[in-house]
């Protein structure tokens, strides 16, 4: 073996170990870098709680003309779990109908545009495209980066890519239009994960934390966060006896809004339930 070659396997392996790691609490070790404000402190409550299907691997949650539709993700390889769409009924958590991915695609975030359901994929580059009444497939589209989260405002569809940046793509040739920069006061930030467009801002999970942010998009400012570590301490007992609700890949990852309603839900990867709760 060269002694380059040794070197950079080296280096790949302590890389891989950091990042393996167990990380410090969110902004533990930061200071302000910026003249932002603090987001403000976003109270969640409990409305409703329902079953959830515990093996579904969330990726996507979205309410369509009052139908719970959820995406999840899988792939030989990469883990146990299948990636597909779903319509769920809400009383018992179980699917009414399901639409499976090929093997070869780990599914991520899902939005209803125009009536258009769409889907993309996380490492693939790929998105797909389904009438949402039936889950029939009626078309495919690239995208330049990895996708984790997606939902849209009045004329784009926005996505994630688990950085700070968020993607406006134009739906007729998804192009992107803009690149909105998420920024608190301690800078970037990171992890953007599932998204929902609710009454003018984005919210979005942050990946493998307990918190909700709540975003400007004219700005790419988080103006408020909420942390739901209290409230899910609170149903562990009751709900989570048999699992963690932030441990691996149990993580909260999945936020719907019904504007008909106006009711809000939220779930997680390999959570059994799902949650009707009340921002305030």
């Amino acid at each position: 073996m060269k002694k380059n070659s040794f070197f950079a396997m080296l280096v790949c392996f302590l890389a891989s170990a950091c990042n393996n790691a167990p990380q410090p609490a969110e902004n533990s070790q930061q200071l302000p870098s910026n003249n932002l404000p603090a987001p403000a402190t976003m109270q969640v409550n409990t409305v409703n709680v329902f079953p959830h299907d515990a093996s579904s691997y969330v990726q996507g949650l979205v309410v369509y003309k009052g139908q719970l539709l959820e995406g999840t993700g899988g792939k030989p390889g990469v883990n146990d779990y299948t990636s597909k769409i779903s319509k769920i009924d809400l009383g018992s958590g179980k699917a009414i109908s399901t639409q499976p991915l090929d093997k070869d695609y780990f599914g991520e975030g899902i939005t209803v545009f125009q009536d258009k359901l769409f889907q993309v994929t996380w490492t693939e580059k790929k998105g797909f495209i389904y009438d949402p009444a039936t889950l029939k497939k009626t078309g495919e589209f690239q995208i330049k980066t990895e996708g984790w989260g997606l939902t849209h405002d009045s004329t784009h569809l926005i996505l994630s890519d688990g950085s700070s940046n968020l993607y406006f793509l134009d739906p007729a040739d998804f192009k992107t239009a803009r690149i909105l920069s998420v920024t608190d006061q301690y800078g970037p930030v990171n992890n953007l994960n599932e998204l929902e467009y609710i009454n003018g801002y984005i919210y979005a999970n942050k990946w493998q934390t307990n918190h909700i942010l709540k975003i400007d998009p004219s700005n790419g400012q988080v103006i408020a966060r909420a942390d739901l570590s209290g409230m899910l301490d609170s149903m562990k007992q009751q709900y989570f006896p048999n699992t963690d609700y932030n441990n691996g890949d149990a993580v909260l990852n999945g936020i719907a809004y019904d504007p008909a309603s106006g009711k809000i839900y939220i779930t997680g990867k390999l959570w059994p339930v799902l949650l009707e709760v009340r921002f305030n």
